[in-house]
């Protein structure tokens, strides 16, 4: 087995073997040590995520990746004093073996950590981790698994709130400068008193009467007091928690980014119940570990996103709430007036924004130059002249030919390809604006694409067309809405492997936690995938509406609001039915009423000659087939009709 004693004695010949992507992680194993002999602990668990268990986080809290070299976005490491190990799912193998050095092993046989742990842990000895870094589903992983099998080997776990990479990364990124800012009136329908007063009406009505609310997830805290900022890449977060009471309200955040402005807007100098204290982020455990203490008190929490640091100190156990999301996610869920209208016109703009990128690549692609990182760049280009933009909200997965069979790519330096009019290609991108967040997907071919090409795209398209178009009732499940998206693909024996839809924010996260319509998987996308050749996916948003029938009652349908067409030279009308090529032309017609205008006022004029073109009305076919994959992403509007899904 490689250790690091053999690396250190023979390092400049060990360089002579590894990739030029490979970090020299020597130096910081060595300090980490350190620190783990100070505190008597054999190993240490580092987790890839940061205190919000947060889908993305900041080059700061990207411990693993300090540690390791391996910049994937899911992972966990462990170090003892003379091994390091990797643990990652399969599809970030190649990038872990190219981008860590001797130091490391990558786990690959499928043993668990604990197996590993208990193999290279002397019997006796404690294992480290940060708390704040295991989620209470991560905790009880280790609470059962890690715990029985140390426990039963006689090793056993230390919880080290100070985390101890942090001891060791003297040139960690500092927080944010940048002062928090609040959402102007326009985007705004609900104040942030009255979402207050919301939430405390239903801690309330909650029958197991709860005295506090503790949000944790930063996109909990933004919403309730309309408050965006730049700590999260992609995301307009910043690190915060808040502990709300019947009386009282605490936020905890790096108090120095406070405007005098803000603290005037959140009442910050007064003691009444809509009187926003403020404290120090630092301090949030400390406060929290005060308030148990008094008597007839009981703490709330949504367990998807609290870390076990805060969890552990909510004692004894009769002082505990729990549900899977707490109410300011599930009430964020549902949009209100305001939140669709500015919604809806944010993707207006961003229609403008891709069709410009489509268009561009139609002409220049021909000419041999464009490469997957150019096509990238120009759509985030295009974004950032449109009114309110605010940057991407995801980083852009530009992938041509076998690119796009790997459903999580992103182009780099090294991987990315050139585009030819011989390969398809997908692009999934999406902006962050003042008035909404967009994700949209599509996918092209500008020569001849091959008779399975057309086919699995068609059949990829029925699926997005027959969910759009489905009226369902409320309190359907969206496992249901899957059967929807798949049913064309598995009638020729095709299928994808991830789900087929999530929420998304306004002016929030991308991937936005949707508790009140269930999707097996929020995080990923649906498609068709054809390894080492080529990938289809046709991403869209659409919001959830109420809609009538003839005879009953709390039906609800989605309404499309992403307005980009669908490349015409992909679709065999023949394996449409007639009622899906109705509503492909009435999306059509919907496409040129709003972009239109849009593009005129712009004055893009070939653009919207480029429009015009591609969404012409398809003619009506006779021929008929079932349903098939795509993706939708879900809004919910702010009806009573929403509370009942489940």
């Amino acid at each position: 087995p490689r250790s690091f004693f053999n690396v250190r004695f023979s390092f400049q010949e060990t360089l002579l073997y590894l990739p030029s992507t490979a970090v020299n992680t020597t130096l910081q194993l060595k300090k980490l040590q350190e620190q783990m002999l100070l505190l008597n602990i054999s190993a240490y668990i580092i987790p890839g995520t940061d205190a919000h268990l947060s889908e993305y986080i900041a080059p700061r809290d990207a411990r693993m990746a300090f540690m390791t070299g391996f910049t994937g976005s899911a992972g966990t490491a462990v170090v003892t004093q003379t091994k390091a190990a990797l643990w990652t799912d399969s599809r970030y193998w190649v990038q872990a073996e190219r981008q860590m050095d001797c130091n490391w092993e990558l786990e690959k046989d499928g043993g668990s950590i604990a197996e590993w742990l208990i193999s290279e842990v002397p019997s006796g000895d404690e294992i480290g981790f940060d708390p704040f870094l295991f989620s209470l589903s991560e905790w009880k992983i280790i609470n059962g698994d890690y715990r029985i099998n140390l426990e039963s080997s006689n090793r056993s776990l230390k919880s080290v709130p100070v985390n101890l990479v942090d001891q060791v990364w003297k040139d960690r990124e500092p927080i944010s400068s940048h002062n928090l800012t609040r959402l102007p009136d326009r985007v705004i329908q609900r104040p942030w008193q009255k979402k207050v007063m919301q939430i405390r009406d239903q801690i309330r009505d909650n029958p197991y009467e709860p005295t506090a609310l503790l949000l944790s997830a930063l996109d909990e805290t933004a919403w309730l007091f309309n408050l965006r900022g730049n700590d999260i890449p992609y995301n307009p977060f910043f690190y915060s928690y808040t502990l709300l009471t019947m009386d009282e309200i605490w936020l905890f955040l790096h108090t120095d980014r406070m405007t005098d402005e803000l603290r005037v807007y959140l009442n910050a100098s007064c003691n009444g119940s809509l009187c926003v204290q403020l404290k120090s982020y630092d301090t949030v455990r400390d406060y929290l570990k005060k308030y148990v203490a008094q008597p007839r008190v009981k703490v709330w929490i949504g367990t998807e996103y609290t870390n076990y640091a805060l969890y552990e100190i909510i004692t004894p156990e009769e002082k505990l709430m729990t549900s899977s999301y707490s109410p300011v996610l599930t009430t964020k869920a549902v949009k209100d007036d305001t939140e669709q209208r500015i919604l809806r016109d944010a993707h207006v703009r961003d229609a403008v924004a891709v069709i410009q990128l489509l268009m561009w690549l139609e002409k220049a692609v021909p000419e041999g130059k464009e490469t997957e990182l150019t096509a990238a760049d120009y759509v985030n280009k295009c974004r950032s002249k449109q009114k309110d933009s605010r940057g991407p909200s995801f980083e852009t997965i530009s992938a041509s030919g076998p690119n796009a069979a790997l459903a999580h790519y992103s182009p780099s330096e090294e991987s990315s390809r050139r585009l030819t009019v011989d390969e398809m290609y997908l692009v999934d991108s999406g902006g962050q604006y003042l008035d909404g967040t967009t994700d949209i997907t599509r996918t092209v071919h500008w020569g001849t694409p091959t008779a399975m090409q057309k086919e699995a795209f068609t059949r990829v398209l029925m699926g997005n067309i027959e969910i759009s178009r489905t009226i369902f009732p409320s309190g359907t499940r969206g496992v249901n809405m899957e059967m929807l998206g798949r049913r064309a693909l598995w009638e020729v024996g095709l299928n994808y492997g991830h789900g087929t839809g999530h929420g998304v924010g306004n002016y929030f996260g991308v991937h936005e936690c949707m508790p009140s319509f269930y999707f097996p998987h929020i995080f990923q996308k649906p498609g068709y995938y054809k390894e080492n050749d080529f990938g289809i996916r046709i991403e869209d948003v659409a919001v959830i509406v109420p809609v009538h029938t003839k005879y009953g009652h709390n039906y609800l349908t989605f309404d499309t609001v992403s307005l980009v067409p669908y490349d015409r030279k992909l679709i065999d009308t023949s394996l449409l039915s007639s009622e899906q090529l109705h509503w492909l032309n009435k999306y059509y017609e919907t496409i040129r009423r709003l972009v239109g205008p849009e593009l005129d006022k712009q004055g893009l004029h070939e653009e919207k000659d480029w429009m015009l073109k591609h969404t012409e009305s398809f003619m009506m076919s006779g021929s008929s087939v079932s349903v098939c994959s795509s993706s939708l992403t879900f809004i919910a509007l702010a009806v009573a009709l929403l509370h009942n899904i489940i």
